[in-house]
């Protein structure tokens, strides 16, 4: 008898994923109108950026080949991710909220099919979307931001000096500490720097100079006018001299990162460089942690968005669909403007990297749980 029981419910489940034709249709029209309004808002969004760009393109005589395939082919789908979630949102509001005032939801649950089975194929369109989403943040467009950023450095931005850079500190073995007051990334030259050498809590030795140097052919740092401390039980030495070489693993571009850098790393690049930074004690880890998570919330973000888009526009209400739309764009809104306050909270206070990223789709979980209770069933 349990053996007939567990084939029944095999037989339900199975009949409960087997696609239908209204789950072609709902799939269809969920990806349709997602790349359109993909195409529409991208199409919009190169128009503008050109007429921004266009004087210095002109000015510093960018060819018609770079612009086209160095820049906007890059800059398209790093911008098209960058508001996938919100592109998702807006597509499942729109063809969602034409079904119910066309009254094909009434149709289709009062033809025997449960709210929870409509859900179906907007999941699994969110799936491809999300999964198509995921590859590309994670391992194709870091790619193409480098060129992009590239061909930027080139023909976009100003030749104007870079800012100096002040008050850095670094680990650069477990025991040895590095600090510079100031660094100056275009003559690769700092002021006030020392290195000290810990061993179990206590200080073994210590340099100070007043500049370092580096040196582009040795591949080294030159400290200029140092002292040296060493302490050795009870004893102290000091030794004093205009110039000597050191073996740091840290390099100038280290120091001078912009901060657009970490989207061009790859999932393992930044995996890599994020041990690099723990080991230094760098005060970007938090950017960089940001970023890694950042890159598995957005693709979790489309389903979060996507039940809530159903869940809201399934209901025929007075308004219409442009009431619908409104609410929708109103919650996208706000869920951005959610994320970049955590984003800020985790930079400039104590959240927690992770945390920070994940709050806005745990919250808005919760919404959206609540709007599929009041949903039509």
């Amino acid at each position: 008898m349990e053996i007939l029981d567990d084939k029944k419910a095999f037989r339900e489940a199975i009949g409960f994923l087997k696609p239908k034709l209204i789950d072609t249709y709902i799939i269809r029209k969920f990806l349709g109108t997602f790349f359109f309004c993909l195409i529409l808002i991208l199409t919009i969004a190169v128009v503008f950026d050109f007429a921004e760009k266009i004087d210095n393109f002109m000015e510093k005589q960018a060819p018609v080949k770079a612009i086209i395939f160095d820049y906007y082919m890059n800059f398209i789908p790093y911008f098209a991710m960058l508001f996938a979630p919100l592109f998702v949102f807006i597509a499942v509001i729109f063809f969602t909220s034409k079904m119910a005032v066309s009254m094909e939801i009434i149709a289709i649950l009062n033809s025997g099919m449960s709210f929870r089975r409509i859900m179906w194929p907007y999941f699994l369109s969110a799936f491809i979307i999300a999964t198509f989403t995921f590859v590309l943040t994670n391992f194709v467009i870091p790619k193409s931001n480098l060129i992009r950023m590239d061909f930027e450095d080139k023909y976009y931005h100003s030749s104007s000096k870079r800012v100096t850079v002040e008050n850095i500190h670094r680990q650069v073995f477990k025991d040895i500490l590095v600090y510079m007051g100031t660094f100056n990334p275009l003559s690769q030259r700092g002021q006030n720097f020392t290195i000290e050498k810990i061993d179990s809590g206590k200080l073994i030795s210590k340099l100070s100079a007043t500049s370092v140097i580096y040196d582009t052919v040795k591949h080294k740092w030159t400290a200029l006018n140092y002292y040296i401390r060493e302490i050795k039980g009870n004893e102290e030495i000091i030794t004093k001299g205009k110039q000597i070489d050191t073996s740091l693993t840290i390099k100038p571009g280290d120091f001078s990162r912009d901060p657009s850098f970490v989207g061009t790393m790859t999932s393992r690049e930044l995996d890599n460089y994020i041990k690099l930074l723990r080991l230094q004690g760098s005060d970007e880890l938090k950017l960089f942690l940001i970023e890694k998570y950042r890159r598995f919330a957005n693709p979790f973000a489309v389903f979060v968005l996507t039940l809530i888009g159903v869940t809201l526009s399934s209901r025929k209400i007075r308004g219409g669909i442009g009431m619908n739309i409104g609410i929708g764009l109103g919650l996208s809104f706000s869920y951005i403007l959610f994320l970049q306050f955590a984003s800020q909270f985790c930079l400039k206070g104590n959240l927690g990297p992770m945390l920070a990223m994940w709050i806005p789709n745990i919250i808005y979980s919760v919404i959206g749980l609540v709007l599929y209770k009041l949903a039509p069933k």
